[in-house]
């Protein structure tokens, strides 16, 4: 579902951005909106609310906010690390904010961090903006290459990667080639024998989102064979519940789980834990039933 930001200011002045959750379902923000600018790629707009703090929309749908991104940016990146604590060589696809740079930038073993976006007014924008996310992007551990994904994992040699996060929008405009199984199959050619996959997977609530997330995750489960789905509370995406999926050659993400190991890095993160990540892959008996037919 793609539509655009919908600006509305009241008689006392003050604006309003919304989102579209379903055509018939928005979610607002009073803001201040501090640019607004159109790429090649997609239009966005940075704003400001009292609640969230600054947040980023790409084509109408919010990104990031101050508030809640450390949400996100915890549960797309420490599970895998919890279950793979040697991962040596990262490859982050999309992520523009730098809030997933950010969390594998605090892992001091971490050898090899490749982050592409295709898109550099992104990257632009929240260096001048987020400043909480995008700080990392002057960490030298970190190389950013402005260019496609696609072609990125396209082009890389086997058995390059020991983690591949998936950070993408939509699975509209420049992020539509991230949803498909090609793609897929090319990650798990770059990946190692216990390497891991994670990627933006939707939500489950509203239809459109589910059936987004149906496709990834039966496509997926043709590539690798472990292929499981997590959920995490954030108030400002779409239902307030929203998804990643893991997908491994050879690790479980319950079974091979080293809570023990992981401690021993000493971070600490606001959301993601040891219980939380055994809790996340308890899906609600409404996704279950949604995602049986797929899983058969």
């Amino acid at each position: 579902m793609e539509i655009e930001n919908v600006f509305t200011e009241l008689p006392d002045g003050d604006i309003w951005l919304s989102e579209y959750h379903a055509p018939d379902v928005r979610f607002s923000f009073k803001s201040e909106v501090l640019a607004s600018e159109q790429s090649p790629f997609q239009k966005m707009v940075m704003a400001e609310n009292e609640t969230f703090g600054r947040f980023f929309t790409l084509n109408g749908y919010v990104q990031v906010t101050a508030k809640d991104e450390f949400v996100y940016h915890d549960m797309i990146t420490h599970p895998a690390l919890a279950v793979n604590p040697d991962i040596k060589r990262v490859l982050i696809i999309g992520g523009g904010d730098g809030g997933t740079a950010r969390e594998i930038c605090r892992y001091p073993h971490i050898e090899k961090i490749d982050m592409v976006e295709i898109d550099e007014m992104v990257v632009r924008l929240c260096r001048q903006y987020l400043p909480q996310t995008a700080a990392v992007f002057d960490n030298p551990r970190l190389n950013l290459i402005i260019g496609d994904g696609l072609a990125h994992v396209m082009n890389s040699a086997d058995n390059s990667y020991d983690l591949i996060l998936v950070d993408s929008t939509d699975p509209v405009g420049p992020g539509e080639g991230l949803f498909t199984k090609e793609f897929y199959r090319n990650c798990s050619r770059i990946l190692s024998e216990d390497g891991i996959m994670i990627n933006q997977q939707e939500g489950a609530f509203y239809d459109w989102d589910f059936r987004e997330m149906a496709r990834a995750h039966e496509k997926i489960k043709t590539v690798f064979p472990i292929a499981r789905i997590y959920g995490f509370n954030i108030p400002s995406y779409s239902s307030g519940y929203w998804y990643f999926g893991f997908a491994s050659k050879q690790l479980d993400p319950l079974a091979d789980h080293k809570p023990e190991q992981w401690a021993k890095f000493g971070l600490q993160t606001r959301y993601y834990n040891a219980d939380i990540h055994q809790a996340a892959f308890a899906l609600p008996n409404y996704v279950q039933e949604k995602l049986a037919n797929v899983d058969k």
